[in-house]
């Protein structure tokens, strides 16, 4: 006679939902949004199928979308004019700059929670993240300076958190000193701790114009043959005064998450990315797979250990979450 059953406790939804282990949350959500510089500006971005390019005049109705959909969290990535890029991306700490507005203007008409993309990518010339020596490598202890100056610059603009993605050694470090030197003792850094570079962030270069010119980011965003490393990146990050840890891209790399989870006491972030969307969104329309696909794979991301998504489908997942 069989004693245990398991189906007994899979009978209906009723059963099943009352001894469900992971749960989703829109709290737990965080949309990107691509700001750029002109006006009357919402152009989709030809790589991710519904997601947009908005100039800050457009961005209120965004917002009251986001927030709608019961999604309280928004990172923003800045576009600037192309005259605006230079060798050292000297525009990403512009007082006037486009994030730097864009935060100005979403504070002013909104309560949402506004982090910040901390990098130099969109604003060199080059399309690097950080400054290149004459040699054509990206100077480390340089960028810092910069990287720093960018994330004062944007919480001064009213910033509720800062991200640098940029991988520079030592980002974590510069970030909070220069924070807690200017009395921003209460702004939280969430670190791209381990950024792998990776093929899924293709549909993002072309969403943001952020391909490096000339070489790739290998020589500073992780290999992706590597799962070791990941520990050494995320115990810095944390050594440094990192808030929280993120993970990039996501579902590639749910083991890295769930070998980190059991280490890192921090909240942990993952970031469904541009590829990512892309591939799911494709399938989706097409009808090869459901819908549900969505949510089942950002489950996945939660049951593997994180705390928190970025995702571009944050928007669908707040809409799918308040009609269930």
């Amino acid at each position: 006679m069989l004693i245990e059953r398991p189906r007994r406790l899979r009978i209906n939804e009723q059963i099943r939902s009352l001894v469900r282990e992971t749960r989703l949350s829109t709290k737990e959500l965080m949309y990107p949004i691509f700001v750029k510089d002109g006006k009357g500006i919402k152009e989709e971005i030809g790589a991710m199928p519904g997601q947009y390019r908005y100039s800050i005049d457009m961005l209120s109705e965004e917002i009251k979308a986001v927030q709608e959909a019961g999604v309280n969290h928004v990172i923003l990535f800045g576009i600037p004019f192309d005259e605006d890029h230079d060798a050292c991306g000297s525009s990403a700490h512009d007082p006037n700059g486009i994030v730097q507005r864009a935060i100005r203007e979403i504070k002013e008409h909104s309560d949402i929670f506004v982090t910040t993309d901390v990098c130099l990518c969109e604003y060199t010339d080059h399309g690097h993240c950080g400054i290149l020596d004459p040699d054509g490598y990206v100077n480390n202890d340089k960028t810092l300076e910069v990287l720093a100056k960018t994330a004062l610059s944007h919480v001064e603009a009213g910033a509720d958190m800062v991200a640098p993605s940029d991988m520079m050694d030592g980002h974590i470090a510069a970030l909070r000193s220069i924070l807690d030197e200017n009395n921003f003792v209460n702004t939280p850094i969430m670190a791209y701790a381990v950024k792998y570079a990776s093929n899924f962030y293709g549909p993002f270069r072309e969403a943001a114009n952020s391909a490096p010119g000339k070489g790739d980011r290998k020589g500073y965003q992780m290999d992706y043959h590597n799962s070791r490393e990941a520990e050494v990146e995320a115990a810095l990050d944390v050594k440094e005064g990192a808030d929280i840890i993120m993970v990039k891209p996501a579902l590639p790399y749910l083991d890295i998450i769930a070998k980190l989870r059991p280490q890192i006491k921090k909240p942990m972030a993952a970031y469904c990315v541009s590829g990512e969307y892309s591939m799911m969104k494709l399938a989706v329309d097409k009808g090869i797979v459901s819908e549900d696909l969505i949510y089942e794979s950002h489950i996945a991301m939660k049951r593997a250990g994180a705390d928190a998504i970025l995702t571009y489908f944050a928007k669908d997942l707040g809409k799918f979450l308040q009609e269930v």
